[in-house]
């Protein structure tokens, strides 16, 4: 990876610091180079002026020292000293903790009192033994420890918190480690590369699920992180990232009422648009699925409520008739008084019947939000490429409105179709009946 990757960037600031070491460089990549080479002191940041193409590396960064404005400086951070949780058993831990668990403070590394230690700075110089700050030198299991200042006490560990970023909140769908291998110890490909794997993940077509470098991910609401692997035999794997300890944040009041698509509706209605009782997520009777409440904790998948846990355009539930599979719900909108809210969880829908989507001609006009196929596949985005790669995109077709996975007849066709997310089935017409004539637009 970039060398660059491993620091953090600010623009137009200066940091005043004691030791410091001028070099002549040509850009930023050779000055990291500098500042990872550096032995007259540890190298923490480094900063870059343009004009001057001057590098400066640094043995403070800005959580210790006086920072100000400076237009023509960029300030590069190594980030693993920015950290004051712990990756893992804490072996590259350098932050700033220096006491134990037991709140007693920790002993210097270069001291010999009251403990002889046997490691020091100079038989351990790429351990980060500075000060007296918490250190994992020898791989404890336990994570970072110190020798204490206490005589009765050789040695103590320190209570360091984990990294959330190397621990996932429900399904990893937030999940920005930087863990790169699958559960079997395969080697991830990168998301911007094409090989072994050909795919659609990539950084356009998801803007907003960081598929950088070959970090485990979840873009598609899988059951956890997982990438396309450098094994040409393996497509891809789950990767193993362990659950954070800590809970996830609670949806507030608007998640009663609907807003967009409903995904954060936790609401308690369990009515489908028709009139029909929801089946319970935790049930496989009438219809098996595979939303288990177990499976996805922070779905709201309980009791027969009306949810979204896919993205769908809005919420809806399996119903408990056996001859219809699932249907949307009606949700009130979130656009009604403080009072309304408050008596949403006693909330029944009134069943107004709604205006049926419909096509007109071939309906290449239609504009409408369907997006289920004739046989109840949902449809694959437009401008995604996986799970079937093809030619019909927002690109090439910009009068074709292909938006999100909606139903459309850019090509033609004798009605509104989509690609599927079925990978057995390359498409599909869409559920969708012709308008009657006499039926205003």
């Amino acid at each position: 990876g970039d060398i660059l990757d491993d620091y953090l960037r600010t623009d137009g600031v200066w940091i005043l610091t004691r030791n410091k070491q001028f070099y002549k460089t040509n850009n930023e990549k050779e000055c990291a180079q500098k500042c990872e080479a550096e032995r007259n002191f540890t190298c923490r940041a480094f900063l870059f002026t343009r004009k001057k193409l001057q590098c400066l590396t640094l043995a403070e960064n800005a959580k210790m020292t006086v920072m100000f404005s400076s237009p023509d400086a960029v300030l590069y951070e190594k980030q693993i000293y920015l950290l004051q949780c712990k990756r893992g058993i804490g072996t590259d831990y350098r932050g700033t903790e220096a006491k134990t668990w037991r709140d007693i403070p920790c002993q210097m590394w270069a001291e010999k009192i009251p403990h002889k230690p046997n490691y020091t700075p100079e038989k351990y110089p790429n351990a980060g033994l500075e000060e007296n700050y918490c250190r994992n030198p020898d791989e404890d299991e336990k994570g970072p420890w110190c020798y204490t200042t206490d005589p009765a006490i050789r040695f103590d560990y320190c209570n360091i918190p984990e990294c959330e970023d190397q621990c996932m909140q429900c399904n990893g769908e937030d999940y920005h480690g930087e863990v790169a291998r699958t559960e079997s110890g395969l080697e991830c490909q990168r998301w911007d590369a094409q090989e072994p794997h050909m795919h659609g993940f990539t950084q356009r077509h998801y803007p907003g699920k960081d598929l950088k470098r070959n970090y485990c991910r979840n873009p598609d609401g899988e059951l956890r992180p997982w990438c396309f692997t450098t094994n040409r035999n393996k497509r891809w794997e789950y990767c193993n990232i362990p659950r954070c300890s800590t809970s996830p944040p609670v949806s507030g009041l608007s998640s009663q009422c609907l807003s967009g698509k409903g995904e954060d509706y936790r609401g308690r209605i369990t009515t489908t648009e028709s009139g029909k009782t929801c089946q319970h997520w935790n049930t496989q009777s009438p219809h098996k699925h595979g939303w288990i409440p177990d499976r996805y904790p922070c779905k709201g998948l309980e009791e027969n409520y009306c949810r979204n846990p896919d993205g769908e355009k809005k919420p809806w539930c399996y119903t408990t008739d056996s001859s219809m599979r699932w249907e949307y719900c009606t949700i009130p909108p979130c656009e009604v008084t403080e009072q309304g809210i408050a008596g949403m969880n006693n909330f029944v829908p009134v069943q107004v019947p709604l205006t049926e989507e419909c096509y007109r001609g071939k309906g290449q006009s239609y504009r409408g939000t369907t997006s289920v196929t004739v046989s109840g596949k949902k449809c694959q985005a437009w401008n995604s490429m996986f799970p079937h790669r093809h030619i019909k995109t927002p690109d090439r077709f910009p009068d074709a409105d292909l938006r999100d996975n909606y139903c459309r007849n850019p090509d033609g066709d004798s009605s509104p179709w989509c690609f599927t997310t079925d990978p057995n089935t390359l498409w599909e017409y869409c559920n969708l009946k012709r308008c009657d004539n006499h039926t205003q637009e």
